[in-house]
């Protein structure tokens, strides 16, 4: 354990001994977008601190068959065991299905930052079968002039984008 955490967990545990399990998951970064921690993401449904000292993490996939999610619950179990807590269970959870609406703020202006427009309030994905495409701001200068290029993006979750002012392609998050 490092030096900081450790003193956080002897100090938080006689209150709260899950601040400790959700302060280590939001240094767990997400495989696909690693500026995101996969407590920005929303995936990390719960995590708590059973009676019997095992610590458990209850996640949901960003969509059906990601492929990142063996990668993340590995990564969770290593966090976790490299702070000293031997025993780990992740659960996954497919019900209620994970929604862009559980992005945190803080997620949405960080994907900005890097380059990735967030989602917007209605899916793209459903109005583009109908024709009916609507603009997405450019991470990069704001500009609302841009085109999608592709439904498909660096990684399924993502369409590719174009914008017809700075000319600079950039991912969108899909709404789920």
């Amino acid at each position: 354990m490092t030096t900081s955490l450790l003193k956080e967990k002897k100090a938080i545990k006689m209150d709260d001994p899950n601040k400790v399990l959700w302060s280590i998951l939001e240094t767990v970064t997400d495989p696909e977008i690693p500026v995101l921690t996969v407590v920005d993401l929303g995936i990390v449904r719960n995590a708590f601190l059973r009676q019997d000292g095992e610590a458990e993490v209850v996640i949901t996939p960003t969509y059906s068959g990601c492929p990142a999610m063996n990668t993340i619950e590995v990564n969770i179990r290593a966090a976790l065991q490299d702070h000293g807590y031997t025993r780990v269970q992740v659960t996954t959870v497919l019900s209620p299905a994970w929604t862009t609406d559980w992005l945190s703020d803080q997620a949405r202006e960080k994907l900005r930052e890097y380059g990735i427009a967030p989602p917007q309030a209605q899916s793209l994905d459903k109005m583009a079968l109908f024709q009916e495409v609507r603009e997405v701001p450019c991470p990069r200068c704001g500009s609302q002039h841009t085109q999608m290029v592709s439904q498909f993006g660096s990684t399924a979750c993502k369409a590719m984008y174009r914008c017809k002012d700075c000319l600079e392609p950039f991912d969108y998050f899909k709404c789920h």
